[in-house]
């Protein structure tokens, strides 16, 4: 993914779509990091499949599956850093504390 989409100079965040998405937590080991991933995409094709059945209850549960992947990931919930900014995941990045560097990028 480095090399597909820009990262912000901290490493916070990557940008696709002109949106700030939360990188996964660094401080995870290699072990950690698959296994969560691997869960995470368990939950996604468990969406995709309950999305295919119609099956409301089932996707409720896939996307809530989805949900907790991101958590131990760091990609969502309680930001992995510790300086105390902000979360601006969701944000364009010209509406974020990175315009200047996004500017400069693009």
């Amino acid at each position: 993914m480095a090399n597909k989409y820009p990262h912000t100079p901290d490493g916070r965040y990557f940008i696709a779509k002109n949106q700030l998405w939360r990188c996964t937590d660094p401080r995870l080991s290699d072990d950690e990091k698959r296994t969560h991933i691997k869960t995470l995409m368990k939950a996604r094709r468990a969406v995709r499949n309950a999305q295919q059945q119609n099956d409301e209850i089932a996707l409720r549960q896939a996307r809530e599956a989805v949900q907790s992947a991101k958590k131990l990931l760091g990609e969502r919930g309680p930001v992995w850093w510790q300086d105390g900014a902000p979360d601006e995941g969701g944000l364009a990045p010209h509406n974020s504390s990175y315009a200047e560097w996004w500017a400069s990028h693009s």
